[in-house]
């Protein structure tokens, strides 16, 4: 039956949907169980510390490419595609995401991190914007790649990718420069951190400013040291709790001027509200609450945040898994080397800026 023929059913659309979607959640199933046990088959081995190293996203977005190819083979994949619900299912990581940011965390080294963060985040920005555009890739692109290496990866391209209306396309391409860029980091920084001879706070201030993922930064950190581990963490909390002010002024941005520059009419403010990403104050707010929570509740809040945080891997494994569905290979094909060029070109800018900055702000830094 052809996918129109389906869509005119509605009886048909469901069951489709349906079956779409327990692919989905078989798919991060297996996910799940693979990033919990392939470190402990590959413990003893030559691989061991790949396998540990390896995380979730890379598992999830293989398994939806395998999964794409298999549907797309058969002719499934339109009649179920509806299930692939990878903005509901991020924005909802993302909201989530919130309840793991401690605002009375990131005051206790409020100066240094929110420094670091901010000037980063600026700087890092502005130069892979820069350099974007002079390799001639459109706006909406830039975008993204410039949020990824900026802020945290995926979490913040995804963001901007709501801010500017970016395809999907052009979402996958830069979640998986993430996650190739962000492995051999894991283990690349730390090393370099050894050689030069760095302080571990300062290492553990380069580690979690340059690394694009939450959990690739927590596992270069644990092999910098458990005071650099602490710090990097909170470098990188900081810099994730800005990835809302960077959803909002890309909203701006893309409606007031770079829409407006291919003739669209200028905005008002309810157009604005309309298109401003709203998961965002869901993620505000989920940081607010569970630092109220944390403060109230004490040890206990923290199994409670816990669960949280599960449910929010949960999510960003079915969002994944998504993305790997969706991909189009022919976009892909079509985007070309520039991206990839960008993107390496940007990571060195930010190894650079970020080790002076971490230089400066956290030499001599202890957490009391």
């Amino acid at each position: 039956m052809p996918p129109a023929a389906v869509a005119s059913r509605p009886g048909s659309f469901w069951a489709w949907t349906a079956a779409g979607l327990l692919v989905v959640i078989a798919l991060a199933a297996l996910t799940r169980y693979l990033e919990q046990n392939v470190p402990e088959w590959a413990a003893g081995t030559a691989l061991e510390d790949i396998a540990a190293a390896i995380e979730y996203p890379v598992y999830a977005i293989l398994l939806g490419l395998l999964g794409n190819l298999v549907v797309t083979l058969t002719g499934l994949r339109d009649r179920i595609a509806a299930a692939f619900r990878t903005e509901f299912f991020i924005k909802t990581g993302l909201v989530l995401l919130g309840a793991s940011i401690n605002l009375a965390v990131i005051a206790s080294a409020a100066g240094p991190a929110i420094a670091q963060a901010v000037l980063l985040i600026s700087g890092v920005f502005l130069f892979t914007w820069w350099l974007a555009g002079r390799l001639g890739l459109e706006d909406k692109l830039r975008a993204l790649l410039a949020s990824a290496v900026s802020i945290c990866g995926v979490s913040a391209a995804i963001a901007a990718a709501g801010a500017v209306r970016a395809r999907r396309e052009q979402l996958a391409y830069t979640a998986s420069l993430v996650i190739v860029f962000a492995l051999p980091s894991i283990f690349l920084l730390p090393w370099l951190a050894d050689l030069l001879g760095l302080e571990p706070a300062v290492a553990g201030a380069w580690i979690g400013g340059n690394i694009d993922t939450t959990a690739a930064v927590t596992a270069a950190g644990a092999l910098a040291g458990e005071e650099a581990l602490q710090i990097a963490s909170i470098v990188k909390v900081t810099q994730n709790a800005l990835m809302g002010v960077v959803a909002v002024a890309l909203t701006a941005y893309f409606a007031l001027h770079v829409e407006r520059r291919a003739g669209a009419a200028r905005p008002g403010l309810g157009e604005l509200w309309r298109r401003f990403p709203k998961f965002v104050l869901g993620f505000v707010a989920a940081s607010v609450i569970a630092t109220w929570y944390l403060d109230v509740a004490g040890a206990d809040g923290k199994a409670t945040i816990a669960v949280v945080n599960d449910l929010r891997v949960w999510f960003f494994i079915l969002a994944f898994v998504s993305i790997g569905l969706e991909v189009r290979v022919a976009a892909l094909r079509q985007a070309g080397w520039r991206p990839v060029a960008v993107f390496g070109g940007a990571t060195l800018f930010n190894l650079v800026l970020a080790l002076g900055l971490a230089s400066v702000l956290f030499a001599g830094f202890t957490i009391s």
